[in-house]
């Protein structure tokens, strides 16, 4: 026998296991999709809990577990503007088993401002866009302004502290576009999170604070934070008194919250298809329609094309206000 027909032979050989491997591992596969998820979920939150984006992931998580029946495990991995938990899912297996709940700012606003990214924007992929909601710039009552262009003639001669949920967020864009824009003297404080940058300005640690609505509420509510505007483009339902900064004439501070799941880019599309259908089935409950409005969130529930467009755009439009203002994640 020839040398040459002993290595046709090894390499038929080889290329039949191959086949072989091949062919036993697609049912595998397809049998771990079918049966998609025959453990816990774990939802990545990469903001610290109290915050909107907690209560939300908490909110989801009874009905996704009724849907799928399996337990939907909420785990807190707060820091560096949500980076760290998005990395811990990019690097995650992409099996369903680990999915991140987020806002959009580790993926439309920390990109321009981090020198470097743990991630890349190809790691990931948006499984569905929830809801939005605005900012509420509110001050403690100690300031004493109860309109914003007073706080303004206050700013312009002594120096102003905010807090915000942390560098790179939509309060810091905004505080950097109202100290621009009107002259008045800032000081950003960023926060891990936006409950524990609410806490701040409860304790008087800063003056003002430009953060998540929801998360603002119960203290405007209560009158131990003053709103003075608002950063959607229409009046926030739970605070129809409170004008939008558009109508204050400062239109370019006009932000708005995205809250997001991702996946893993390489998750299959079948198990990308069961979670948007559970996460749909539970974006309809009445129950959590209204803690939506309790949180002055509006739904959204878009997936796929207008979920990546939608992320591109609000990318885009930052980095054009990153760039005018010089703002660093520092």
């Amino acid at each position: 026998m020839s040398a040459h027909f002993r290595a046709s032979r090894r390499h038929a050989l080889a290329a039949l296991l191959c086949t072989a491997s091949l062919m036993a591992l697609a049912p595998a596969t397809a049998d771990a999709q079918d049966s998609y998820p025959d453990k816990p979920v774990k939802l990545i939150t990469n903001f610290p809990a109290g915050g909107p984006l907690d209560i939300l992931g908490r909110a989801l998580a009874v009905p996704l577990q009724s849907e799928l029946k399996q337990p939907f495990v909420v785990d807190n991995r707060p820091g560096a503007g949500g980076n760290i938990g998005a990395d811990v899912v990019a690097k995650a297996a992409p099996d369903g088993y680990t999915v991140l709940l987020s806002i959009d700012t580790p993926f439309t606003i920390n990109p321009h401002v981090y020198p470097t990214m743990p991630f890349a924007e190809k790691d990931l992929k948006p499984l569905m866009i929830f809801s939005s909601s605005g900012l509420a710039f509110g001050v403690n009552p100690s300031v004493g302004a109860k309109t914003l262009p007073e706080f303004v003639e206050q700013a312009k001669k002594k120096e102003m502290s905010f807090s915000s949920a942390g560098n790179g967020s939509p309060g810091h864009l905004a505080a950097e576009i109202f100290g621009t824009a009107t002259g008045a003297k800032i000081l950003h404080v960023p926060y891990k999170g936006n409950a524990p940058a609410v806490t701040a300005l409860l304790a008087g640690e800063v003056q003002a604070g430009i953060l998540a609505t929801p998360g603002l509420l119960p203290h405007i509510q209560a009158g131990k934070v003053k709103p003075l505007a608002v950063t959607g483009r229409q009046r926030a339902p739970l605070l129809p008194d409170v004008p939008t900064v558009g109508e204050l004439g400062l239109p370019k501070m006009e932000f708005e919250v995205m809250y997001l799941a991702m996946v893993p880019a390489a998750t299959p599309e079948p198990i990308v298809a069961k979670l948007q259908k559970a996460m749909a089935a539970a974006l309809a409950l009445p129950d959590v329609k209204q803690r939506l409005a309790s949180l002055d969130m509006n739904a959204l529930g878009e997936t796929g094309k207008a979920a990546t467009e939608r992320l591109a755009s609000a990318k885009a439009r930052y980095g054009a206000v990153v760039k005018a203002t010089g703002m660093k994640a520092e």
